[in-house]
This record gives structure tokens, sequence and C-alpha cells, in this order.
């Protein structure tokens, strides 16, 4: 079993790794690293300079404009928050979104890693489950691939306010974060329930949503009555995919969900992508880096 674990492990590190060196470092380095400024000194104000940038204290105090200086910071800490929950485990093409999270996790994991970045884990379900505090080096990004092929959390659900929530209060320097998860966290309306929480995350940290998904989580086939269980609740029902009313009431449901994600999305100007199981995620990683500049 060990063994099995370490063949996983390493496989996920030789492909991901790759294109991390020859695809994805360009990219994530354009697109995060001029995101991290730090203050640097103060300066009298040139002609061109950003009034933005205007230290008002020191201008009152000289009685002359001067303005802030601040520098691109050398390092950067990234966050991995991975959805965990049981919904996860679904899959209905050559992988499931647990699969895919893990590669794409890996991808933005080495990426960060050619760059010098700091990297850290972590996994929620209805709770935050684990954290892997950021760091540096191969054997602490293998020890959180590990974790994510291998983890099994105490619950099954899912509430993204937790692992939002517990960013916000956790790393008081600003990071970049990425969020991979199917992003199913709805109340009755199909109203996303973690606004607020994301709302105070976005303003102390940057963060991007890789929302992962299965095609059959968006449009049901004619294949007759069929069980369906919930894998976050257990529970089971028997539908009949052969009514034409039932398959267009699913995908109506699927598309408003969808919608309302981005919605609260766009609100806060966050940066997202959508990756299914059976599509290759290269370019829309590099969409998503993109996108962020």
């Amino acid at each position: 079993m060990e063994n099995e674990l370490l063949k996983k492990v390493r496989k996920i590190e030789i492909k991901t790794k790759a294109l991390s060196s020859a695809i994805f470092a360009g990219e994530y380095h354009s697109a995060f690293k001029g995101r991290g400024m730090a203050f640097s000194e103060v300066r009298e104000y040139q002609y061109g300079d950003d009034v933005r940038n205007m230290d008002w204290n020191v201008t009152a105090r000289m009685r002359a404009p001067y303005i802030k200086v601040f520098e691109e910071e050398r390092e950067l800490t990234v966050v991995l928050l991975i959805d965990v929950s049981a919904s996860r485990l679904f899959g209905t093409t050559s992988k499931t979104k647990k699969e895919l999270t893990a590669e794409i996790a890996a991808v933005l994991a080495f990426s960060a890693s050619v760059n010098n970045d700091k990297v850290g884990a972590l996994f929620f379900s209805s709770k935050v489950e684990k954290f892997i505090p950021p760091k540096k080096g191969r054997s602490h990004l293998l020890r959180i691939i590990r974790e994510m092929l291998e983890f099994q959390p105490q619950e099954r659900g899912t509430d993204l306010s937790e692992p939002l929530r517990f960013l916000t209060n956790a790393l008081k320097r600003r990071c970049t974060a990425f969020i991979l998860s199917d992003m199913l966290d709805l109340d009755s309306e199909i109203r996303p329930r973690y606004e607020d929480a994301l709302k105070v995350a976005v303003g102390r940290h940057d963060i991007s949503v890789i929302n992962i998904y299965d095609e059959r989580e968006r449009t049901l086939p004619d294949v007759g009555l069929v069980a369906v269980r919930d894998n976050e609740t257990s529970s089971m029902v028997y539908v009949d995919t052969s009514r034409r009313m039932v398959r267009e009431q699913y995908a109506q449901w699927s598309k408003s969900a969808h919608q309302a994600t981005m919605t609260l999305l766009r609100k806060y100007k966050v940066d997202n992508v959508s990756i299914r199981t059976c599509d290759d995620y290269v370019k829309p990683l590099v969409t998503l880096f993109k996108s962020v500049r």
C-alpha cells in the first residue's frame, strides 16, 4: 500500500514538475510576482508619480509632497485551499475530481517553487480539516501531494466560509491563495453561503478560484431509472432520466448554481476558471494566469 502511494506521488511529481518548469513558471511569475509589493521608503514627489502613493503624513510634516516607494517582494506566500468534502470522489471520466485537484494543486505548488515562493495547504470540508504552514523545499511539496492523495477528512460536507475565515485570521501577511473546489456550497435559494467570508478574505489576500467539476454535475444523460446518491449526505433517490422534464430541471438547477457562483466571484473581482474532469487543464490554467495580470 505504501509503495503504491509513493508511486502515485512520484508519478504526479514527474508530470506536474515538468509542466511547471516548461509551461507555467513564466506565466505564474508574470501573473503573481507583481502582486507582492513591500514598502521601501518615501521620497519627494516627482512629476508623473502616482498620486495614490502620496504619503500625506510626511507631506504635512515636511510641507512638501512626498510619496511612498514600493518594491516587488522577492518571494510570495502561496496557499492552496483544497476541498476534501465527499463530493470530490465523484468522476465519470478518466479522473475523479479528487485526482484532477491533486494534479492541478501540484502544478501550482511546483510553479511557486520554481519562483522561490513558500507554499502551504489548507484542507477543508465543512470545517478546516488540516493546515500545512507555508514552507519551501521539495520534501515539503511532496508532503502536500501525499496528503492530497491519502488524506481522510472527518467530515463529508462543504462549508467554504471556514477556510476563508481561517485564511483571514491565520495569515497576517498578504498571500496568494487558490481555492480548488467544485464550489457547491449554496443555500436552498441557490445563493452562495460564503459571501461574508469571501468579502473579508479578498480584502486581505489575493484569491483565485479553480472550479473543478464533472460533466454529469451539469447535465443528465437519458439512461432510464437510476439510483443517485449524495456523497456528502449519503442520501439516495431514484431519478427517471428518461423524462425530459427531469433532465431539464436538473440542467436548470446546475446552470443557476454556476451562475450564482460566477456572479459572486465577479462582484468581488475574484479571478477564476472552470475545469472539467474530462478536459486538459493546461490551457485553462494559462488563461487564469493571464487574466490576473
